[in-house]
């Protein structure tokens, strides 16, 4: 219902009844055009016409996109006689406590390698989408799929090679089941988006005789029931692995732990996950832990998560009246992942996790813009940023243009080895398709003047030969 555009939302407000109630957890998600649906079912006029609340609470730009809103405080109050607002820290006598904790991981040296190459493809996306202001369809799926593909490479290389398992989350969330498991009723709840994580917490669960239940979208629906109950009952099943199709509708109070092995947008999906534990019934304080990789896109999540906690915050719980979201959300988003692409020098191999405190406030504090990378400069200025901070050399732009000719060569011979050996650094010049998983060769110009005599000379050859061949 929250998409009033959907044939579902449609359907429901057609409804005539003298009586209606809505029961949500998450009234808000993303946009206040979301909370207008809902309301409009309870009471089509209690906001008035939806322009006219858009155009008093939105703030555009000059070109009339939406960055931010104001005025959140009234619709508040024009929601309270409708609206009960029945939040966890209201009721918090019923409920244990629940203690919140970022767990700050290293990426290994391979991990940083693939995330790195999904980087520079959304980097060069981005720098084309702002010279032309305009992201083509296919550039979108490549930076979506590239984007996905950095989430991933952050879990472990298997994600993504399902042969290799480059990773640190893994070995660490099995140090915590030591501990964890220590107590003979003790039970974690371990959610990924992805079943491939699941598959390698898998061995090291059954490397510990530890008893687990894989919960995901591929389980028939009639089964479903059977693995809660095996998780409730059974002593010896210590793990439940959901991936979010299980973030709803289940009842998993028998639990104390939540482990997000990785972290999704939307802080609503994260309460989700959280609620199967952390409600009505639970009798144990719960602990949440969330493993973030060092130096990657998942610490650019966590101001997003933080941006729109205060959006909800500013509407429904009295938070503050003015947001801003920072330009138009082509601009929002480019801005992002400029952030993060720009920070992918720091991530360092080493074997503990590091336990950070507070890494998300109100302000969006946890974003990586204090961090940057290591750049060379190459032919003609560009730059060339690489996860350990090298790169290929400079081309020589004197006024000997063999002397140049001789560099491309070597770099060429350089490049073609770095293709064909697995095991070679990554070549700044080879590119690869993270879809297709085709390398392509990207050879850059040198400055216009030594390119203008290495054509001169390289044509002079070319007539030189020409002659001996006639």
């Amino acid at each position: 219902m929250k998409n009033w555009n959907t044939i579902a939302a449609r359907a429901l407000k057609r409804i005539d009844s003298p009586y209606a109630i809505v029961l949500t957890g998450t009234p808000l998600e993303n946009k206040l055009e979301e909370l207008i649906s809902i309301v409009q079912f309870v009471d089509q006029h209690r906001l008035g016409p939806t322009w006219k609340l858009l155009h008093e609470h939105q703030v555009k730009d000059e070109a009339g996109r939406v960055t931010g809103y104001t005025g959140l405080e009234k619709i508040g109050q024009t929601l309270a006689p409708v609206m009960i607002r029945r939040r966890k820290s209201e009721v918090l006598r019923q409920l244990p406590s629940r203690t919140d904790q970022n767990l700050l991981v290293p990426m290994t040296e391979m991990q940083m390698l693939y995330h790195q190459e999904n980087a520079d493809v959304v980097a060069r996306i981005v720098q084309r989408c702002r010279k032309t202001r305009f992201l083509s369809d296919k550039d979108q799926r490549r930076m979506t799929c590239a984007l996905q593909n950095m989430r991933m490479s952050c879990n472990s290389t298997y994600l993504l090679d399902q042969e290799t398992d480059h990773g640190v989350k893994a070995d660490e969330l099995a140090a915590l089941f030591d501990e964890l498991f220590t107590e003979p009723e003790a039970k974690a709840v371990v959610f990924s988006q992805w079943t491939r994580t699941h598959d390698i917490v898998v061995r090291r669960l059954e490397a510990r005789e530890l008893g687990y239940v894989s919960f995901h979208g591929g389980v028939p629906s009639d089964k479903r029931p059977a693995l809660v109950e095996r998780f409730r009952d059974d002593p010896t099943c210590r793990v439940f692995l959901p991936t979010d199709a299980g973030s709803t509708g289940l009842n998993l109070q028998h639990a104390s732990t939540v482990v997000n092995m990785d972290l999704p947008w939307n802080p609503a999906i994260l309460e989700q996950r959280i609620a199967r534990i952390y409600r009505l019934g639970q009798t144990r304080p719960v602990q949440v832990i969330n493993f973030v990789s060092k130096g990657t896109i998942e610490e650019g999540i966590l101001s997003v998560l933080a941006f729109k906690r205060s959006l909800l915050a500013g509407i429904l719980d009295g938070g503050s009246s003015e947001i801003s979201l920072g330009g138009s959300r082509l601009n929002r988003f480019m801005k992002d992942v400029e952030n993060v692409t720009g920070s992918m020098g720091e991530g360092v191999a080493v074997t503990s996790a590091e336990e950070v405190r507070n890494i998300v406030t109100a302000d969006g504090a946890g974003s990586m813009e204090d961090a940057n990378a290591d750049v060379d400069v190459g032919i003609g200025g560009m730059a060339i940023a690489r996860a350990d901070g090298t790169g290929a050399p400079p081309l020589d732009t004197g006024s000997d243009p063999w002397q140049a000719l001789a560099q491309v060569g070597a770099q060429f011979i350089a490049a073609l080895t770095a293709a064909n050996d697995p095991n070679a650094a990554a070549h700044p010049w080879i590119e690869r398709d993270p879809t297709t998983g085709v390398q392509s060769l990207k050879i850059p110009l040198p400055p216009p003047e030594t390119a203008r005599q290495l054509g001169n000379a390289l044509s002079a050859l070319a007539d030189s030969l020409r002659g001996r061949l006639a």
